[in-house]
C-alpha cells in the first residue's frame, strides 16, 4: 500500500528545498521497495498570488487525508500589508490548527566535523545534542482576545493555557526523554507570568509519573543564556509556544547554521514536517539554499509518521557522510567554496546510494 505525502513548497526557497527532500524520499523508499505518492499543493504567498487564501480549502483537505505533510516555508514581503490572519504566515498557523498538531519537536545537535565551523567555541559546542519540545497551538499566538487599534495607538495579545494543553505537551517531552538521556528542562517565566505558574505546577505533577526522568525548571532568560554557554547540559527542553519559537531558532548556533535544523509537528492526525530556516527571500533562485534541514525533516517524517525507521536512519547517515566529506552550502562554507542546493542534494544522494 502506498503512503501519501503532501508537499507544500510554499514561498521563497521552499520549492528548492522541498524539491531536494522529495528526491531523497523517492530514492530511499524506492531502494526499500516501499511505495509513496507525493502530491503538491499551494500554501502561503504561492496561494495568495493565484487569488486563493493563504491556506486554500483544498490544501487543508488534502493534508488531513494524507499520511504526512512536508512543508518548505511561508512568508514573503509583498504581502506584509495584509492583516496578520490573511498573510502567508496566517496560512501556516491555520494549517497547524487544522491538523491539530500541538507538539513541535526541534532537534539540535553538533554534527561531526563542525566543532570548529559554527559560532560557538569547540569546547562549548562539543557533545551538544538536545531536543526542544514546543507547545504549538496555545499561548500568545492563538490566545483570544487579541487586537490592534492603530488610531488609538494600542495593541494587545492574550497568553492563555489550560491544564489539558500543558499535560499533553509535557507527556510528549517526558516520553521523548525516556528514549534519550532522561532529563527534561521545563522553561517558563513563573516569577512573572500566571500562565507560567500554572505551567510549572502541571509539569511538576506530570513529571511524578516518570520517576526515571529527572525534571528541572528554568526561567526562559536563564535558558537562553545557557543554550549559548553550556548547550551540552540539555537533553529535552520543554516550553510553551512563544518561548519555544525563540529558543529553537537560537539553538541553530549549536549545529552551525539554521539551515541544518529540521522539525516535526505532531498531534492526533497527520504530522507536519518542515525545516526551521524560513523562506529566505534574499537568496531565492540563486541555488544557495541549504537543503539539509528539509531532508532531515523528511527523515523525521519517515520515522514518526510512516514508521520507516530503517529508511530514516539511512537518510541521517547519508547527511552525516556528506558533511563529514566536507560538503558545505554557502551558509556553512562561504560563497567561494560552497555547493549549491542541487549539488548538496546530489552529495547526500550519493552517500545514500
Amino acid at each position: 500500500m502506498s503512503s501519501t505525502i503532501i508537499l507544500l513548497p510554499g514561498d521563497g526557497i521552499g520549492p528548492e528545498v522541498v524539491g531536494a527532500a522529495a528526491r531523497v524520499l523517492n530514492a530511499v523508499m524506492a531502494a526499500a521497495g516501499r511505495a509513496i505518492t507525493l502530491q503538491t499543493y499551494p500554501i502561503g504567498g504561492a496561494a495568495l498570488r493565484t487569488g486563493l487564501p493563504a491556506l486554500p480549502p483544498d490544501t487543508l483537505a488534502a493534508c488531513r487525508a494524507a499520511d504526512a505533510v512536508l512543508l518548505g516555508a511561508v512568508g514573503t514581503p509583498e504581502f506584509d500589508h495584509l492583516p496578520s490572519s490573511e498573510r502567508p504566515e496566517g496560512g501556516l498557523l491555520a494549517l497547524r490548527r487544522g491538523l491539530g498538531v500541538y507538539a513541535n519537536l526541534r532537534p539540535a545537535r553538533l554534527w561531526p566535523g563542525f566543532e570548529d565551523s559554527g559560532p560557538l567555541k569547540a569546547d562549548i559546542a562539543r557533545g551538544a545534542d538536545l531536543l526542544i519540545v514546543r507547545e504549538l497551538t496555545g499561548g500568545l499566538y492563538f490566545g483570544e482576545p487579541r487586537g490592534l487599534d492603530r488610531e488609538g495607538g494600542v495593541a494587545f495579545n492574550t497568553m492563555r493555557y489550560t491544564v489539558h494543553e500543558i499535560e499533553r505537551i509535557a507527556r510528549v517531552a517526558f516520553d521523548a526523554a525516556q528514549r534519550r538521556r532522561r532529563l527534561v528542562t521545563s522553561v517558563d517565566k513563573a516569577n512573572v507570568l500566571e500562565t507560567s505558574q500554572l505551567w510549572r505546577s502541571v509539569v511538576t505533577r506530570v513529571g511524578a509519573d516518570y520517576p526515571d526522568v529527572a525534571l528541572q525548571h528554568m526561567y526562559v532568560d536563564a535558558c537562553a543564556m545557557a543554550l549559548i554557554t553550556s548547550p551540552a547540559r540539555f537533553d529535552v527542553v520543554l516550553t510553551e509556544n512563544l518561548f519555544g519559537d525563540i529558543l529553537s531558532d537560537e539553538a541553530a548556533v549549536i549545529s552551525g547554521s539554521i539551515g541544518l535544523l529540521p522539525s516535526a509537528s505532531l498531534g492526533d492526525g497527520p504530522g507536519l514536517y518542515e525545516p526551521v530556516h524560513g523562506s529566505a527571500p534574499d537568496i531565492v533562485g540563486q541555488d544557495r539554499a541549504n537543503p539539509v534541514g528539509a531532508i532531515a525533516s523528511a527523515s523525521l517524517l519517515l520515522r514518526h509518521s510512516l514508521g520507516a525507521t530503517t529508511e530514516a536512519d539511512a537518510i541521517d547517515r547519508a547527511i552525516e557522510a556528506a558533511l563529514r566529506a566536507g560538503c558545505r552550502t554557502a551558509d556553512l562554507a562561504g560563497p567561494r567554496s560552497a555547493l549549491g542546493c542541487g549539488a548538496m542534494t546530489d552529495a547526500i544522494l550519493a552517500a545514500l546510494a
